[in-house]
C-alpha cells in the first residue's frame, strides 16, 4: 500500500494552559490534553466548561486539540462518559483519543463528526492491530514505542488508517495498557490514570533462587527517555503522519524546546535539508528533563541499553566526575563548563544503596583549577561532603542558561510561530481591489477595498506595495509568504483602504478558524448501544454448576493438571515446538484444551497465526491485532476464540462489541474489582464471562529482557544464548517479596506478582451471578503446587467447604501466600460516586 508523502503533523503535550500556549509559540500543530477525569495522567486536565475557550484559543492560531479519554470506563461511569464526549464534540475539539473499544463506538454514535483516535494504551504493534482500530470507529492508532522503524514501514505498507508515533519523552517499561503493577500493588488502576511508577523503584535480581549482584543497575526497570530527532527524516519517508512529544506532565520549558526542536527537524526535512538543530540546543533538551536520551527501539532491539539502571529519575546531563573531597568543597573534572548557579547531583550508584538520599544543590563558588578541573562551594550545610566520594559522577540538574532559551516562548506577548498565507490581488481599472486569501491549512476568504480603483497620478500599485502593506501581519496569526498580482492598468488607491482591507481578510479567516464546526450529535447513543435490563441475579448457587480450567506454563504443569482431569487446560509455553504433543495428551485425555498466544506480535511474528491455526484447538486471544487475522479466515479455518484480560474489557460496550466480532466468551480486565465483575456479568448473555480465580498477576508484560540485559552480553535473541531457557529469574522488591520474571515466545518478559491472587470470598457472589466459568493460572508454581492449588479448588467448588477454611488451606499451598488484590471491594463501592 503506498502512502502518499505528506508533511507530517507535530503533536505536544499539555498539562493547563501554560503549555498550551508555549506549544503553539514553539511551532505545534497540534495539542493534546486530558480531562480532569477519565485521563491516563489523572493529576492534570482541563474541566468541561474549558474546552470551548481552549478550543478557540488553538483553533485562533490554526492549531488543532487532541482530548485524551484514555482510561477505562466502568459499567457505572457510561452515562457521564456520553455527557463528557458530548460536550467535547461540541466544544469543537478535533479528536478524542480513546483506549477503551467501547468507548470508541459510543464516541462514533455521538458524534460521527468527531475523530476518534485509537491510544496506544490499546497496544496496537501491526497492521492488523490497526484494522481492528478501524472497525471499532478509529481513523488513526498511536503506535506502541516498541517498535522499530522497520516495523513501523511495515505497518505503514500495509494500512492506510492514519498513523502516530511518540517521538520524545519518558517510556514506560511494559507496553501501554498492559501493565497492572499500580493495580497490584496499590489498587491504583494505570489503565484508570492512576500510575505508581512501581517500574521506576530498585529491585534485586534473584537468580535460581540466589541473589545476583546488579552493581550500579538496581533500577532494572526504569528504560531511558526516548530521543528521536535524527530519525524524522526517516519517519517521514515510512509516511508516518503525526509525530507525538511525550509529557503531559512536564512544565512549559520541556514543552518549549522539545516542540522547537522537533518543528526545525520536520521544516529541514521537508525542505531536503541536513537538520540545523545545534549540538547545545540538543543539550538542552537533555537539560530540560531527561533519565538518558536515546533512539532505543527506533533504532532496533538492543537490551544492553534500554535500561541503563543508575536512577529513575531526571538526571540532565552528565558534566564531570569527582576527583577530590574537601571538608567544606569537591574539585571535578568537567566535560562541560559549569558556572554558579548551576544544579547538581552526585550520583553514588557504585557504592550507595539506591534507597538512600543523593547529595546535590547549586553551586555558589567556583575556582578554577587545573587539568579541566574546578573546585566547587555550595551554600552552608547544603552538602554532606562525607557522602560524595572519588569517582561519583556529576549530573547538571538545572541551567538557567537553559530556562532563558525556554523563556523566548514561554513568556512571550506576540506570535512568534506565525502560518504562512498566499494573497492573490486583483486590480482593474474601474472595480474595486479584490484580494483573496489562503492560508496554509486550506481556508480561504476574499475581500474588496471600499473604494474604486482610480488612475493613478503618481507612484502606480504594484507589487512591492502590496508586499509592504498587506504584508503588515505583525501581532496576527499568520505571515505573508506569496503575493500574485492580477493589474492590467496603472491604478491607485489610497493605503488606509489597502490597511483596512487587509484587517477584514485576517478578521474572516480568524471568524473562520474560530467558528465551531456543526456536528450532529446524538445523545441517545448509549441507550441504544447498552443490551436489555439485566438479568436477575440466580437465587441459588446450585443453579450454576462450575467449570474449572486450568493453565500451565511447563510440562511438569502439565503433568499435574492431567492428573485432576479440569474441564480444561490452556498451554501458555515459552517454546512453541512442544504445543502440538502437549496439545496431542491434553485432547487424548478427553479433556478440552486451549493455548494461549502471545499478548503481542509484531508485523515480522505475523507468521505465527499459521501455526497457532494448525493446532486445531481453541485459542485463549491476548492480541488485537491476532484477533483480526482471525476474523479475516474464512469461517471453517477460524479456530474458537477466548478473549483474555489484556483486551482490557472493562464494561457492557467492550465486551459487546468483542463478543459480536465472534470471540466465544472473554474474561475481563484485571482493573474491576470483584462486584464490578458482578454487575458486568449482570449485562451479558450467560455463559459469556471466564474469571480468574486464582493466578500471580502479570504486573509488567515489557519488551525490555532481563534475562538478556542481567544473564547475557548479547543484544537481542539472536546472540544472547537464551539464558530464559536456562534459568529461572525473579525480582525481590524492599518489601521482600520475589516477584516471577518469564519469557514468552516473542522473548518478552512478563513480571508477575509475588502473591497470587484468590477470589476465594467472591466465588459465591459470581455464582449468584451466573458466573460458571472459572481459571486457575500457574507461573513458577512447583507440579505438587499446581495439584494441592487444583485439587482445593476442585474441593472448594464441588463440596461443603468454607470460604476461611479454603483461604487457610490456600495460604498454605500457594508459593508466597494468597491475596485478594485487585478483587478487593471498597467498603463504599455501591456509593461510588459518577466521575462526572
Amino acid at each position: 500500500m503506498k502512502r502518499t508523502l505528506k508533511k507530517p503533523e507535530l503533536m505536544s503535550p499539555a498539562g493547563y494552559w501554560p503549555q498550551v500556549h508555549t506549544a503553539i509559540e514553539a511551532g505545534a500543530d497540534a495539542v493534546y490534553f486530558g480531562l480532569q477525569h477519565f485521563s491516563a495522567r489523572a493529576k492534570v486536565g482541563f474541566s468541561l466548561n474549558e474546552l470551548p475557550e481552549l478550543m478557540r484559543t488553538l483553533h485562533a492560531r490554526a492549531v488543532k486539540g487532541f482530548v485524551t479519554f484514555n482510561t477505562l470506563v466502568f459499567d457505572h461511569e457510561l452515562t457521564a462518559a456520553q455527557d463528557a464526549i458530548i460536550a467535547i464534540a461540541e466544544a469543537g475539539c478535533d479528536a478524542i483519543i480513546v483506549q477503551d473499544v467501547g468507548i470508541a463506538r459510543l464516541a462514533k454514535q455521538i458524534a460521527p463528526e468527531l475523530e476518534v483516535h485509537g491510544s496506544t494504551q490499546m497496544s496496537i504493534t501491526s497492521a492488523q492491530g490497526a484494522e481492528l482500530a478501524r472497525s471499532l470507529g478509529c481513523n488513526r492508532v498511536v503506535l506502541g514505542r516498541e517498535l522499530s522503524l522497520q516495523d513501523m514501514r511495515r505497518i505503514a505498507q500495509a494500512t492506510d488508517v492514519e498513523l502516530e508515533v511518540f517521538v520524545h519523552g519518558a517510556l514506560c517499561v511494559s507496553y501501554s495498557g498492559q501493565c497492572f503493577s499500580s493495580e497490584a500493588w496499590g489498587g491504583r488502576s494505570a489503565n484508570r490514570g492512576q500510575c505508581a511508577q512501581a517500574c521506576r523503584l530498585s529491585y534485586d535480581l534473584i537468580v535460581d533462587d540466589n541473589p545476583m549482584p546488579l552493581k550500579d543497575a538496581r533500577y532494572l526497570l526504569s528504560p531511558g527517555d526516548l530521543y528521536a530527532l535524527k530519525h524524522i527524516p526517516e519517519l517521514i519517508d515510512i509516511g508516518i503522519d503525526t509525530f507525538k512529544i511525550e509529557g503531559r506532565y512536564k512544565d512549559a520549558d520541556y514543552v518549549a524546546l522539545t516542540t522547537k526542536a522537533y518543528r526545525t527537524a520536520i521544516d529541514d526535512a521537508m525542505a531536503g535539508l541536513e537538520l540545523s538543530v545545534s549540538e547545545d540546543e540538543e543539550r538542552a533538551l537533555a537539560q530540560v528533563y531527561s533519565r538518558g536520551l536515546g533512539d532505543y527501539f527506533v533504532s532496533g532491539t538492543n537490551h544492553q541499553r534500554v535500561v541503563r539502571g543508575r536512577a529513575p529519575r531526571h538526571r540532565g546531563v552528565q558534566v564531570g566526575q569527582v576527583v577530590r573531597v574537601h571538608a567544606d568543597a569537591v574539585d571535578v573534572r568537567f566535560e562541560l563548563p559549569l558556572k554558579p548557579g548551576d544544579g547538581l547531583v552526585f550520583d553514588a550508584a557504585d557504592w550507595r544503596s539506591p534507597d538512600e538520599p543523593e547529595e546535590g544543590g547549586r553551586i555558589y563558588e567556583l575556582m578554577p583549577l587545573k587539568n579541566d578541573t574546578v573546585r566547587l562551594k555550595f551554600a552552608t550545610n547544603a552538602i554532606a561532603f562525607t557522602r560524595i566520594r572519588k569517582g561519583d559522577l556529576v549530573w547538571r540538574t538545572y541551567d538557567a542558561d537553559v530556562k532563558k532559551q525556554a523563556r523566548v516562548f514561554t513568556d512571550t506577548h506576540d506570535p512568534l510561530y506565525t502560518r504562512p498565507l498566499s494573497l492573490v490581488v486583483v486590480a482593474n481599472a474601474g472595480d474595486y481591489l479584490h484580494v483573496t486569501a489562503t492560508s496554509d491549512d486550506g481556508l480561504s476568504v476574499s475581500a474588496q477595498s471600499d473604494a474604486l480603483l482610480e488612475p493613478a497620478k503618481k507612484r502606480a500599485l504594484d507589487e512591492a506595495f502590496f508586499q509592504e502593506h498587506l504584508g503588515k501581519l505583525g501581532g496576527s496569526a499568520f505571515h505573508l509568504a506569496d503575493l500574485t498580482l492580477v493589474c492590467d492598468d496603472e491604478l491607485f488607491m489610497p493605503v488606509s483602504s489597502v490597511n483596512r482591507l487587509r484587517r477584514d481578510l485576517v478578521e474572516q479567516l480568524m471568524t473562520l478558524r474560530t467558528t465551531r464546526p456543526e456536528r450532529h450529535i446524538n445523545d441517545a447513543a448509549l441507550s441504544a448501544l447498552l443490551p436489555a435490563p439485566k438479568k436477575t441475579p440466580a437465587q441459588n448457587t446450585h443453579l450454576t454448576t462450575p467449570r474449572l480450567h486450568v493453565l500451565v506454563r511447563t510440562p511438569e504443569q502439565l503433568d499435574a493438571a492431567l492428573d485432576q482431569s479440569p474441564d480444561s487446560i490452556t498451554l501458555d509455553y515459552l517454546e512453541l515446538y512442544g504445543l502440538k504433543p502437549s496439545v496431542q495428551r491434553v485432547k487424548d485425555a478427553g479433556i478440552h484444551v486451549r493455548v494461549a498466544s502471545p499478548r503481542i506480535l509484531k508485523p515480522s511474528e505475523q507468521n505465527i497465526l499459521k501455526f497457532l491455526t494448525s493446532l486445531n484447538c481453541e485459542l485463549l486471544v491476548r492480541s488485537g491485532g491476532l484477533l483480526q487475522d482471525l476474523l479475516e479466515l474464512p469461517d471453517d479455518m477460524r479456530p474458537a476464540v477466548t478473549g483474555d484480560f489484556s483486551l482490557n474489557i472493562a464494561n457492557v460496550l467492550s465486551a459487546r462489541t468483542f463478543l459480536d466480532k465472534g470471540v466465544r466468551l472473554f474474561t475481563p480486565t484485571h482493573d474491576l474489582n470483584a462486584q464490578q465483575t458482578v454487575d458486568l456479568a449482570q449485562g451479558l448473555p450467560d455463559g459469556t464471562l471466564e474469571v480468574i480465580a486464582y493466578q500471580h498477576l502479570p504486573v509488567f508484560h515489557t519488551e525490555h529482557c532481563v534475562f538478556c540485559r542481567f544473564l547475557s552480553e548479547g543484544t537481542d535473541y539472536t546472540n544472547c544464548g537464551h539464558p530464559c531457557e536456562q534459568h529461572k529469574l525473579a525480582l525481590k522488591d524492599k518489601s521482600g517479596r520475589v516477584h516471577p520474571v518469564m519469557a514468552d515466545v516473542g522473548c518478552r518478559n512478563t513480571v508477575f506478582g509475588a502473591q497470587a491472587q484468590s477470589s476465594g470470598k467472591h466465588v459465591r457472589r459470581w455464582l449468584d451471578a451466573g458466573i460458571r466459568d472459572y481459571r486457575i493460572e500457574f507461573v513458577h508454581e512447583s507440579a505438587g503446587q499446581v495439584q494441592a492449588v487444583t485439587g482445593l479448588f476442585k474441593r472448594f467448588f464441588t463440596a461443603d467447604m468454607s470460604v476461611e477454611a479454603f483461604d487457610a488451606q490456600l495460604a498454605k499451598v500457594a508459593p508466597q501466600g494468597a491475596t485478594e488484590g485487585s478483587l478487593f471491594i471498597p467498603a463504599d463501592f455501591s456509593e461510588l460516586p459518577q466521575l462526572l
